[in-house]
């Protein structure tokens, strides 16, 4: 599984992050597209509950993401 970071932006100022774990890219826009215009619900990595109706949203980014394991020393 593949980590992958969808951004949604409202305007300029105003986003929410959301991180998915999917087989490809293409799972993930998938993913999107099939929430589009509904109410889609998730909790995030700091433990806030988001509700968020995609109809709203102006943009939608995907990208891969790399976590960095911040509790290792190099």
């Amino acid at each position: 599984m593949k980590e992958f970071k969808i951004t949604y932006f409202f305007d300029e100022e105003h986003y929410i992050r959301r991180f998915i774990h999917v087989e490809s890219q293409e799972k993930a826009e998938e993913l999107v597209q099939m929430e589009r215009d509904q109410y889609i619900s998730f909790t995030d990595s700091r433990g806030i509950y988001h509700e968020l109706n995609t109809r709203n949203v102006r943009v939608i980014q995907i990208s891969e993401y790399h976590r960095i394991d911040k509790t290792k020393k190099y």
